[in-house]
């Protein structure tokens, strides 16, 4: 019976024990995920724990960074110094940090939009460019900034007529101002900006502690990941001889 430490594993063995099917254990020696494997007189793979190490890594570093960046690690483990490798490990929990803070502005600023009172809108607060500009303490610029990347786009009695700005819209542009205040760009705002036009905020208060979640996830599995390309980078050997 075959040791479960025995270095001459077949791809059955490494996809049971790391949870992947026969053909994508194929697939990551392909792809360079796993090392070479040695190879029978028939042609049948040979694996080793070397083997299994990468493939466990794998699959822990792509639920914690996706797939595309975790064969990048797992090909630096294999042929780039460890100082390159390390350095992608860093890269990585940086990405999810930098996640952690703008989750974090983003949560603050829609607790802070919330206690607004941005749904008591009436028809005569309709306001001028100069006008809001003044009561939201941004330069007119500002304005015109935001109407140009399609943020607030306000009204016009003609063609080239002075800009206007409906209840709605000067509503809006108090959400749009809490936000950059808060230290949202234009792009993310783009995105969330529908959400908190319909005020849903326990809507948007899930959806923001869903995000945590998901980053929480993620950095357990790149915790994980990186425990086990340790064994990687401990275990570079050559391939098993062939037999």
């Amino acid at each position: 019976m075959r040791s479960r430490k025995s270095a001459g594993m077949r791809a059955v063995d490494i996809a049971r024990r790391a949870g992947y099917s026969v053909q994508q254990v194929r697939n990551l020696e392909r792809d360079g995920v796993l090392p070479p494997a040695a190879r029978t007189p028939a042609g049948y793979r040979i694996f080793a724990e070397p083997h299994l190490h990468a493939a466990l890594a794998y699959r822990a570093l792509a639920a914690g960074t996706g797939p595309v960046e975790a064969k990048r690690i797992l090909r630096a483990a294999h042929g780039h110094p460890t100082s390159d490798v390390l350095a992608l490990l860093d890269a990585a929990h940086a990405r999810l940090d930098a996640e952690r803070r703008e989750l974090k502005l983003a949560r603050e600023a829609a607790e802070a939009i919330a206690a607004e009172p941005i749904d008591d809108v009436r028809p005569s607060d309709s306001m001028s460019i100069s006008e809001l500009a003044t009561a939201l303490d941004v330069r007119p610029s500002t304005l015109r900034h935001w109407d140009a990347e399609g943020l607030v786009v306000p009204g016009r009695d003609s063609a080239r007529g002075p800009r206007r700005y409906s209840p709605d819209q000067v509503r809006d542009a108090r959400i749009i101002h809490q936000l950059r205040m808060a230290g949202y760009r234009i792009a993310p705002l783009k995105a969330l900006l529908p959400q908190l036009r319909g005020s849903r905020w326990e809507e948007v208060m899930t959806a923001l502690a869903a995000r945590d979640a998901s980053i929480d996830a993620r950095s357990r599995a790149l915790l994980d990941g990186g425990a086990a390309l340790t064994a990687v980078i401990a275990g570079k050997t050559a391939p098993a001889p062939r037999t």
